[in-house]
């Protein structure tokens, strides 16, 4: 079957480009003495993650319960949650999938660890919990270190818990505010007499970086299994490092500066990422995918 065969739109993945790009971050983290731990939510297939841990990583990132049920029913043994977890229904799932692998979850307040605690305190062995913290990114997380101390403290009187590290998803390009954050808190984590097993830090836009962030034991990247023009912006990928298209048929040139593609906010992303555009036309690098409709592409 050639792509002329084929329906579209339609996703295209070049297996070869993933095994490089697979390959390619795990030896950098051998390199540089930090474990692998891949966040799915870029692919979100199984026979990806396994591939992932046969190259080398500790085990997956995953941001939602479903996900984490799909791994491992397929046969992914370790696991990490990184989405406060909240709710009765959610953690009678979470107990559930703790009982099938090594699950590890975060939590960045006091609401989701009493809820953590009230389902696994009979539990054994007890759940890991990280604390997340908040190193400039802006989004969930514990604002301060002396924060994150209170809360490890927390959990480790909490019965059913066990205080497992921290867990970051940094800013991008503010490596040195990432690193300063992260030491002042293992030096307030060593004064008050708490082991940081895991210092989980991630994303792929300093992927390359990733062992200048001196505590960090592992980092978690998601995008780079196939990158972006998000990535090739950033300078972390090339275009030739670029493992996923969408095919898309022109349905109509209703002007000479107009072209409309079958593929709207369905197939294409709408996270711009401050670029122009909602994607890269490689047969017409100049082209701009200016607007979205559900199953419209206009193009300029």
């Amino acid at each position: 079957m050639t792509p002329d065969h084929l329906d579209t739109p339609a996703v295209l993945i070049d297996l070869a480009r993933v095994e490089a790009n697979v390959s390619r971050f795990q030896s950098y983290c051998d390199a540089h003495g930090l474990a692998a731990r891949p966040h799915i939510k870029t692919h979100k297939l199984p026979d990806f993650a396994h591939r992932q841990v046969q190259f080398g990583a500790v085990g997956i990132t995953c941001q939602k319960i479903g996900e984490a049920e799909v791994m491992v029913a397929s046969g992914i043994e370790d696991v990490l949650l990184t989405y406060n977890i909240l709710g009765p229904a959610k953690l009678a799932r979470l107990q559930a999938l703790a009982a099938r692998c090594r699950l590890s979850v975060v939590a960045d307040n006091g609401i989701v660890l009493q809820g953590l605690a009230e389902s696994f305190a009979d539990g054994s062995p007890p759940l890991t919990v990280l604390v997340e913290c908040d190193s400039g990114g802006g989004r969930c997380g514990v604002q301060t270190p002396g924060e994150a101390v209170v809360l490890a403290q927390q959990i480790e009187r909490a019965a059913g818990l066990r205080f497992g590290g921290l867990m970051t998803y940094p800013p991008k390009h503010r490596i040195e505010a990432v690193r300063d954050w992260l030491a002042e808190a293992m030096h307030i984590f060593q004064r008050a007499g708490l082991a940081c097993e895991v210092v989980s830090s991630g994303g792929t836009p300093d992927i390359w970086r990733a062992h200048e962030v001196s505590a960090a034991t592992e980092h978690r990247a998601g995008t780079y299994i196939y990158n972006d023009r998000m990535m090739v912006d950033a300078g972390v990928a090339t275009w030739d490092d670029c493992a996923l298209d969408v095919l898309t048929t022109v349905v109509s040139r209703p002007t000479e500066t107009r072209a409309v593609l079958d593929a709207g906010s369905k197939a294409l992303s709408s996270d711009l990422g401050g670029l122009t555009g909602h994607g890269y036309v490689r047969q017409y690098p100049d082209a701009v995918i200016h607007s979205l409709s559900e199953e419209h592409a206009v193009v300029d």
